[in-house]
């Protein structure tokens, strides 16, 4: 693809947009959450380790500790055994316990709602504070960048970023706030059904004509 200007890229992503809105209308988090709590303990649980996993963890993990307050005093190595399966577990554990312990002193047991205040907390990056505000509260901060995100929008050519955070604000210029959450949504949906890393399904790909294929092998 000839080098594209910022005006013939925008609106390229725009159709890019439209196209998998059409093709993905229910897509949505796939981590099993029923309250703000449990898909911020689920989002912690997620780095380095797939959603399924994570749903077969929490599917117990919920039933033992229901609110902040149950995480905050429970003995670490009981929260350590319970996400044992996640990988990286004692570092899980010891984010989610002192995560909660913060919940209860500072917000009365409640997630906060802004990315300031998510950020401050353990184990809380970017990433874990946009899931959580876009999915557990309808609010739009920014853009949820994983592999698949950052995988699919460099393949696409929206970007040449890998660092998260770079690639977060090319995204955030690219897509109108009100998408950013769906957006994010829609690439990780597209990458595990069709675009994968390795043989991605390009014959019936239904934004090929939109993408420039970058690093995909012939």
């Amino acid at each position: 693809m000839p080098r594209e200007s910022t005006i013939d890229k925008f609106e390229r992503t725009q159709k890019i947009l439209a196209a998998l809105k059409r093709v993905y209308p229910d897509a949505h988090c796939e981590l099993n959450f029923t309250s703000p709590l449990q898909l911020l303990v689920a989002t912690i649980l997620s780095a380095q380790c797939t959603d399924k996993r994570v749903n077969l963890v929490t599917t117990e993990l919920f039933k033992k500790f229901g609110t902040a307050k149950d995480f905050a005093e429970a003995p670490l190595a009981e929260i350590e055994e319970a996400v044992k399966s996640t990988g990286f577990y004692r570092n899980k554990a010891k984010n989610i316990k002192a995560c909660c312990i913060a919940l209860v002193e500072k917000f009365g047991g409640e997630v906060p709602r802004t990315m300031d205040e998510l950020h401050a907390l353990a184990g809380v990056g970017r990433k874990t504070a946009n899931v959580v505000l876009g999915n557990a509260f309808g609010i739009n901060v920014g853009v949820v960048v994983d592999t698949h995100v950052t995988r699919l929008a460099n393949r696409l050519g929206l970007a040449k970023e890998t660092n998260a955070v770079k690639l977060e604000q090319v995204l955030m210029k690219l897509v109108p706030p009100n998408d950013w959450t769906l957006f994010s949504h829609w690439l990780i949906w597209h990458g595990r059904r069709r675009c994968e890393a390795r043989k991605p399904d390009c014959a019936n790909c239904e934004i090929k004509a939109l993408c420039p294929q970058i690093g995909v092998k012939a």
